[in-house]
């Protein structure tokens, strides 16, 4: 049985994190310039992204 990659797991996880927590700041930084906030439609489109990662993690 193979051993897991712990090192490779962590890093993706730190990877994953930082990617939301980019895209919240990208997000902020759209709804200051913007007053009414409506863009809901740019969320459900990064979700599938960010499933994919860990779909591939469990193998």
């Amino acid at each position: 049985m193979a051993k897991p990659n712990y090192s490779f797991e962590k890093r993706q996880r730190e990877l994953a994190k930082k990617k939301k927590k980019e895209e919240k700041l990208k997000e902020k930084a759209g709804r200051k310039g913007d007053a009414d906030g409506s863009e809901p439609e740019e969320t459900t489109a990064s979700a599938p992204e960010a499933a994919a990662p860990a779909a591939s993690s469990a193998s």
